[in-house]
């Protein structure tokens, strides 16, 4: 009798696994269980270079540099090419944005299950071209943590992202708003707000960004106590992105 219900339950199990991977993309089954979260993750904010065709041709690099190299390496990208860029690349894919509704009304909002559907590994939350209240912040994490999808919440100081550990984020990325788009990284310009907020945070929960360009910045940010870097102009608007991707890297091997 026993080995009839074995039998039954090992059937059952094959057949819920089957369904699995005959309606999700081995990909996107990836995602879910096995990968790890980006050392590196490039925001292609509304680039000319980070929407349509050349969005996903940038995306495809991310994902070169990557394999290539063993450094986990992602992007964020507009909800309008999330779908394109998630069939294109097997490597973590950011939206920029959600808002904190549910299925029902929310006429031109960006519907976390929709995005989860699509098969986002996570989202941007409060950038500081997409600056959100406190309350909408609070919202927005629960509805990313409800249906699955890693965070990245953006502050501009290490006070700020204190101030949202009540949250319970899961990263936060300091970019110092005078630095975002600069010539002058962070690590460069004020390596201070980075150890700063290591130790207000605490190690594995702190990305920089704002002006990380090269292997020097990386390095320094990561023996600061950084467990990640987010950037966007310095590699989108770069004339080599890969060469720029691969040099990122090398800060990181540099950094042990």
């Amino acid at each position: 009798m026993s080995s009839i219900f074995c039998s039954i339950l090992l059937s059952g199990v094959f057949l819920v696994f089957g369904s699995l991977f005959l309606y999700l993309s081995v990909d996107y089954i990836f995602i879910l269980f096995f990968m790890e979260f980006p050392l590196i993750v490039t925001n292609f904010k509304a680039y000319d270079e980070g929407f349509g065709e050349d969005a996903v041709r940038m995306a495809k690099i991310h994902e070169k540099v990557s394999k290539e190299t063993g450094v986990v390496i992602g992007v964020a990208v507009s909800a309008i090419d999330l779908k394109a860029i998630v069939e294109a690349v097997s490597i973590p894919v950011f939206v920029q944005h959600i808002d904190p509704i549910t299925p029902g009304r929310g006429t031109g909002s960006v519907l976390p299950e929709a995005v989860k559907d699509i098969g986002a590994y996570g989202t941007l939350l409060n950038h500081s071209e997409k600056r959100l209240s406190r309350e909408v912040l609070l919202a927005s994490i629960k509805r990313a943590k409800e249906v699955g999808l890693r965070h990245i919440v953006c502050a501009e100081s290490a006070d700020e992202a204190e101030g949202f550990l009540e949250f319970e984020p899961e990263m936060l990325a300091v970019e110092p708003p005078e630095l975002i788009g600069g010539d002058i990284s962070v690590s460069t310009a004020n390596p201070e707000i980075i150890d700063r907020t290591v130790e207000k945070i605490g190690r594995g929960k702190v990305i920089v960004g704002a002006g990380i360009k090269d292997a020097r910045d990386v390095k320094i940010a990561f023996e600061l106590g950084a467990s990640g870097i987010l950037l966007a102009s310095g590699v989108m608007k770069s004339a080599d992105p890969e060469a720029v991707l691969r040099d990122l890297v090398e800060g990181i091997k540099q950094a042990g």
